[in-house]
């Protein structure tokens, strides 16, 4: 008879272990072996056979590829890692990554926690530099949206473990038709709709004591969707969005709260735009915005936003940046996936599309962007409207971009019939105070650093004359 053949997948094993709260000794009473075997396989000194993988399938409910991928994972996400700049000059084996994630996860794990901090504290000298600039000095505890904003920008908008668990969800949902028959099953929740005056300015409300989920219903079918699918986030997958914010220190209560709330609604659009099947959809459409939203039921502003979320170790694709303003300029949503060096502080570039955008309402605006270092990026830009509802309900018109570096432009559908060449690329630079252009007739304020010329005897074109010096 042919011996069992085992795997050795200690750690992964004792992570497993850890994740689902249970002892050595639980685990061992509840697959009829020792505890003193279990220590054995945490440390590799035995390995995991067929039939005790089978039987921990069996007793846990998790996928039994689940101890074997759970390195691959990790390994791709130490290769994004590595790229950074930072490790620059520093040799490894092909090997070296998936040996190291799959003997030692905790050493793994820690160096991605150490890599994701290091990002924040750049961000975070990045402002405090900025604002030392303008005289002032940075405070998260005062400017909650920055805080909020560092902590997604470090992780690049990408949380894995969220889209897993709204996949599962997504999965339990269709056993009941619809979000709204899985709530009264699940939840003994009925979801009503209402007219606004009842809702006292609310869009959405749980109503406990009536067992309701309210809805205004002025809201489109993409934003009633979305209310009911981020409802149904807060009551199954807080435990989720807690693990993402476990270690986390916030400088305040409310930049805790936007960020909890950011990942609520990461989590609601991965329910209504599941990863998997967005992900397949997106490279069969070519990044077609406005025909993933159709396809979806979610509106433009969604599906684009849900875009930049698409950095799965082993199924990316194109890495998008993100940003919403209004007419005055002012900044309401930045969402960071491609490197773009969003300015943190003051305007942006007016020669940017997204600012042009309101000439032309609903219509898609393309362009080549090109910055002062020679990075080149390829952005579309239109506006959404947010409110009305009904006559005389308040509208907000705001313009969003969406964009990603040069390299992967030729597969969106957006570039079909655009050149790709440098002459094609509107010259921007991140915000006036950090742009060298000199010769820009639409700067508004000099570039630190440079002298500016007197006009006592000559005026130029330019909005300012700079020294050589």
């Amino acid at each position: 008879m042919a011996m069992q053949r085992g795997l050795y997948v200690g750690p992964r094993l004792r992570r497993m272990r850890r994740d689902l709260g249970l002892t050595q000794a639980d685990m061992a009473a509840a697959l009829d072996v020792s505890a003193s075997y279990i220590a054995l396989l945490e440390r590799n000194n035995r390995p995991l056979t067929a039939g005790l993988l089978l039987k921990l399938a069996q007793t846990y409910k998790v996928d039994m590829a689940a101890l074997g991928s759970g390195a691959a994972e990790d390994s791709q996400r130490l290769q994004a890692v590595l790229k950074d700049p930072v490790f620059a000059g520093i040799d490894w084996g092909a090997g070296e990554l998936t040996d190291m994630a799959t003997n030692s996860p905790g050493v793994t794990e820690a160096l991605l926690r150490l890599y994701t901090t290091y990002q924040e504290g750049q961000l975070a000298f990045a402002d405090r530099g900025a604002a030392a600039g303008a005289g002032g000095e940075a405070d998260d505890a005062s400017d909650p949206v920055a805080e909020s904003r560092r902590f997604l920008a470090a992780r690049r908008n990408s949380f894995p473990t969220l889209d897993d668990a709204a996949e599962r969800l997504v999965q339990a949902v269709a056993t009941h038709d619809t979000v709204t028959g899985y709530l009264r099953a699940r939840h003994d929740l009925k979801v009503r709709r209402v007219p606004a005056s009842f809702m006292v300015g609310s869009t959405r409300r749980l109503d406990r004591h009536r067992q309701e989920v309210l809805l205004d219903d002025s809201l489109d079918a993409a934003s009633q969707a979305f209310q009911l699918a981020l409802q149904l986030c807060y009551l199954e997958l807080g435990p989720e969005i807690d693990a993402v914010l476990e270690g986390v220190r916030f400088a305040s209560e409310s930049g805790e709260r936007l960020t909890r709330r950011a990942l609520a609604s990461y989590a609601a659009a991965a329910l209504l735009m599941p990863y998997g099947a967005f992900a397949r959809a997106v490279e069969a459409r070519r990044y077609d915005v406005e025909a993933l939203a159709r396809q979806f039921g979610c509106s433009f502003e969604q599906t684009a936003h849900r875009l930049t979320t698409l950095q799965k170790p082993g199924a990316q694709r194109v890495p998008f940046f993100f940003i919403r303003v209004d007419p005055a300029g002012n900044v309401s949503k930045r969402l960071d996936g491609a490197g773009f060096p969003f300015a943190r502080h003051g305007g942006g570039c007016p020669l940017w599309s997204i600012h042009h955008a309101f000439r032309t309402p609903r219509e898609v605006v393309t362009q080549w962007l090109e910055l002062p270092d020679g990075q080149r990026f390829f952005s579309i830009a239109r506006t959404v409207t947010a409110g009305g509802g009904g006559f005389g309900a308040p509208r907000v018109e705001r313009a969003i971009a969406l964009g990603c570096a040069a390299e992967h432009a030729d597969r969106l559908i957006y570039t079909q019939d655009q050149p790709t060449g440098g002459a094609a690329a509107t010259p921007i630079g991140v915000t006036c105070r950090l742009c060298q252009r000199t010769e820009c007739t639409a700067r508004s304020e000099p570039p630190i650093g440079r002298q500016i010329l007197p006009d006592d005897i000559r005026r130029t074109s330019l909005p300012f004359g700079f020294s050589d010096t």
